[in-house]
């Protein structure tokens, strides 16, 4: 039964993946200025590639989008010289994947250490919330989650660069640091990451808080909680034995999910501390330098989106199944 949904899963993927990756190659090639992101590539070159994705030498498309699109993907599949029909910017002289698998190390590195340090501030918090619920304490955590979750993200950073870096002066204003510079000046670059860390601990910290109070304050209301207090487990044992083991089942799906998700970056956070990451470049290839939106760029990134969506979707609903076995994945009814 197991087999026969994660294969079944996945089907669903690839039919999604499929479906989305044409919505947005439509989307794309339907772009008034599509065809001028040739220009400065050679005469011939330039009029060869737009013939073979399906445009005639004045940027009109001479064959339908559908059409476009299976050549789209069957060129990719045809070697080197066909694969640049797809995969090559001429804004940056270079195959796109290139330039993501060299940006993505530093998503990694400013997303990972958010990571470690919210989910279990976030577990604490959400734990202690859930044992004092409608008290003072909880209602001071839920307040700060609020204001966490409220507050864009953008708005955080730039407030806390206005006090931090040009206000007080105590820290540098983040990655202003070459990577030679940075391996020369060590204490500089770590103070370079302390704001953008700050700023996406705060919005996980508060996501996983909330998650793990709201599943922890049901669970302790259940019926099995005082089946197990009528059996004389006092509250503390009940709780660790019992009511924090059926919270972590919902819970715990989101963190794997969540570390899936890492390689995705923070398109805003990037963007506002100058990271050379994955999520700044996005916004680097709809506006490019020379005021064209690199297109090759724009659908490589945005099919890794959407690659790292499904694969942490799939992988936090497969994950059920290992975490708690009672729990039966794809059973119908009986």
């Amino acid at each position: 039964m197991m087999t026969k949904y994660v294969l079944k899963r996945i089907g669903l993927m690839i039919i999604t993946f499929i479906i989305l990756t044409y919505l947005i190659f439509y989307i794309i090639r339907l772009m008034p200025d599509f065809h001028q992101m040739e220009i400065g590539a050679d005469p011939d070159i330039r009029a060869w590639r737009l013939r073979m994705m399906g445009f005639g030498p004045d940027g009109k498309p001479i064959v339908p989008i559908y059409v476009q699109f299976w050549r789209w993907i069957t060129e990719i599949f045809k070697g080197e010289e066909y694969f640049k029909v797809s995969w090559y910017s001429f804004v940056r002289k270079r195959y796109v994947y290139d330039v993501l698998f060299e940006r993505l190390p530093e998503t990694i590195r400013i997303n990972i250490f958010p990571f470690l340090i919210s989910v279990p501030l976030g577990i604490g918090l959400g734990i202690l919330a859930a044992l004092k619920k409608n008290k003072p304490t909880d209602h001071v955590i839920s307040i700060g989650v609020m204001i966490l979750i409220s507050v864009p993200s953008f708005v955080i950073a730039v407030l806390l660069q206005l006090l931090f870096v040009y206000k007080w002066k105590i820290l540098p204003f983040a990655f202003v640091l070459t990577k030679e510079k940075a391996a020369l000046d060590p204490v500089g670059d770590v103070l370079s990451r302390i704001l953008p860390i700050t700023v996406l601990s705060s919005g996980m910290i508060a996501g996983w808080t909330r998650l793990l109070r709201a599943e922890l304050s049901e669970t302790l209301t259940s019926e099995f909680m005082l089946l197990a207090r009528a059996k004389g487990l006092t509250k503390r044992q009940a709780t660790l034995r019992h009511a924090l083991r059926n919270a972590f089942v919902p819970f715990a799906p989101a963190i794997i999910g969540g570390f899936v998700s890492l390689l995705s970056g923070s398109l805003i956070v990037e963007q506002t501390f100058k990271i050379t990451g994955v999520g700044g470049l996005y916004i680097e290839a709809i506006g490019s330098t020379d005021g064209l939106p690199d297109y090759p760029m724009v659908m490589m990134i945005s099919i890794f989106y959407l690659s790292i969506g499904l694969l942490a979707g799939i992988v936090a609903d497969l994950s059920y199944g290992f975490i708690d076995p009672r729990i039966k994945m794809g059973a119908g009814k009986q």
